[in-house]
């Protein structure tokens, strides 16, 4: 019997594949527009990597993603996600920085001028403006991300004249950007966050701190080409109206897409889990439907994927039916974020070193970044390069509890641990099925030389190579932007030229996942942006509707 919101022969207006955020905001607006749509994932839950999870008898966190910031307000507010139970709250501290002299740094509203003048009086006189010009061009950027790119074309002019068009308005949005901005722009985009930071400030904890923006995700140095744009691409976000800061989804990354979700179903889209896709079914040119793991045959108007393009691209489709050029370009995206991560069950909170105390306090909602110097952040990478993973890593602790008390026991915490460098495919063949644990030991050994009392307060812990988050998430070589933020894959370039406007190579193919504009991060910005591509398909006849 054919459900009541599809066709009648069970065809609807648009299959989208994985049910992770994007795919789910770009179903829920969809449905609002009165479509019929379909969602398709893989596992037995909704949310791609970004789930809450019980990992530990009477523990629960966010397994993958975890902290919020790059979320849309525009988003949140049109699927009305607080109605459908989310709540963010703010960390009370931005970053919490131990040096290796003994000392910290502890960033965040109204404290990060002066903890910085403990290092340097010149730098925290220099931080105002450091900050205005950074939130001027983030203001840009936050613009953009809900703006379709140009899209580069061969075309004749009736196909040309719309992308100069869209050329225009981004053009329009760069002017606001004096030309002293615009070369900060373009700064930021050409160097790494470490030079950049360099031609800043003079004191390493400061530099630390900014600079771990432009590794977080990013297998690479901070002083390699490229980094800046990461940097930038992180400051951008805001949580309650208040710009450049992060909190915390109360019951975890989860609830966000548990909300998405519900926005989705309320507007009339089916959301069907434990129903993985094997192909996407081409007929004449067009993408017109999907086979099934076992072996149903979906079909429709519009096929959406929210995978990442190379998993899409590779995998998916028979051989011989993708353009040769396109396939070739996928071939090569580049993936793999060096990122190792971690849940742990803590019978107590960490007691630092430098800042004793084992009750919860602003440092410990902030996050936690265990790497002193840039120069630390380098050495991390080139050793991961050389022999697999970095011998003294970078880690960033979040610690959710000391802002969500449903996460553990009264008194217990639970602790995300995003750990760096590590590399995505281990040398010489090696296995990180085998290393997996010696890995996390290491993790957990690095936090503890900052906080004595760390190892012997882990109950439990959850450990994910970047094996295992391509296994379980779809995330290749664990990469959790779904293809590097470098300048060659990103804007009109993500995850092609040609093909940067949401459209895949075939008629009727679409993507909306974060392998488009404008990257990684639980923002719901690639979801939002193909839907009104899709829809402007339907609206002008490229698509038809299900009778």
């Amino acid at each position: 019997m054919a459900d009541p919101g599809r066709g009648g022969d069970g065809r609807c207006d648009a299959l989208i594949i994985g049910g992770g955020h994007n795919g789910l905001v770009c179903a829920a607006y969809l449905a609002a527009a009165g479509l019929k749509i379909t969602v398709l994932e893989r596992r037995e839950v909704l949310g791609g990597a970004a789930i809450t999870e019980e990992f530990h008898p009477g523990f629960r966190n966010s397994v993958a993603s975890y902290t919020v910031s790059l979320l849309n307000p525009k988003i949140i507010r049109e699927l009305d996600l607080a109605a459908h139970g989310l709540r963010v709250v703010e960390r009370r501290a931005a970053n919490f920085l131990p040096t290796s002299d003994g000392r910290y740094l502890l960033t965040g509203e109204g404290r990060t001028q002066s903890e910085v003048a403990r290092f340097s009086a010149r730098d925290a006189a220099r931080l105002p403006e450091y900050g205005a010009r950074l939130e001027a061009i983030a203001d840009v950027l936050r613009d953009l991300a809900l703006t379709t790119p140009p899209n580069a074309t061969a075309g004749g002019w009736r196909e040309v004249l719309p992308e100069l068009l869209r050329a225009a308005r981004v053009g329009g949005r760069l002017r606001r950007l004096d030309m002293r901005l615009r070369r900060e722009l373009l700064a930021l985009f050409a160097m790494s966050a470490g030079d950049y930071l360099d031609n800043w400030f003079e004191s390493d904890p400061i530099k630390a701190v900014f600079g771990f923006d432009g590794v977080v995700g990013n297998y690479a140095s901070p002083y390699s080409p490229g980094s800046g744009y990461v940097l930038l691409h992180h400051v951008f976000g805001e949580v309650n109206g208040k710009r450049g800061v992060w909190g915390h989804a109360i019951g975890g990354m989860g609830s966000i897409t548990q909300a998405m979700a519900k926005a989705a179903v309320a507007r009339g889209a089916l959301l069907r889990v434990a129903t993985p896709v094997r192909e996407v079914l081409v007929e004449g040119g067009r993408a017109v439907g999907v086979v099934t793991e076992s072996g149903e045959t979906l079909r429709a108007a519009a096929v959406i994927s929210n995978l990442n393009p190379k998993l899409l691209y590779l995998k998916m489709f028979a051989p011989g039916t993708l353009p040769p050029e396109f396939h070739e370009h996928m071939s090569h995206w580049r993936c793999g974020s060096g990122t190792f991560r971690m849940n742990v069950a803590l019978s107590e909170l960490p007691d630092f070193t430098c800042l004793p105390g084992r009750t919860p306090a602003d440092h410990h909602t902030a996050g936690i970044i265990i790497a002193p110097t840039l120069a630390y952040m380098e050495r991390a990478y080139f050793d991961a390069r050389s022999h697999g993973w970095s011998r003294a890593p970078i880690v960033e602790v979040v610690i959710p509890s000391t802002l969500d008390d449903t996460l553990a026991p009264p008194g217990q915490h639970v602790a995300s641990l995003v750990c760096q460098h590590v590399a995505p495919q281990l040398p010489d063949g090696a296995s990180w099925d085998t290393h997996r644990d010696a890995v996390a030991d290491l993790m957990i050994d690095t936090v503890t030389r900052y906080a004595p009392n760390f190892k012997a307060a882990v109950l439990g812990r959850q450990v994910l190579s970047p094996l295992d988050l391509e296994r379980i998430f779809g995330l290749v070589g664990g990469d959790i932007c779904h293809g590097n933020l470098s300048l060659d894959q990103l804007f009109s370039a993500r995850p092609m030229l040609g093909y940067g406007n949401y459209r895949g190579p075939l008629r009727g193919l679409y993507m909306c996942s974060a392998g488009t504009h404008p990257g990684g991060g639980v923002s719901g910005a690639p979801g939002h942006n193909a839907a009104r591509e899709v829809l402007g398909d339907f609206r002008h006849g490229r698509l038809r509707r299900v009778a």
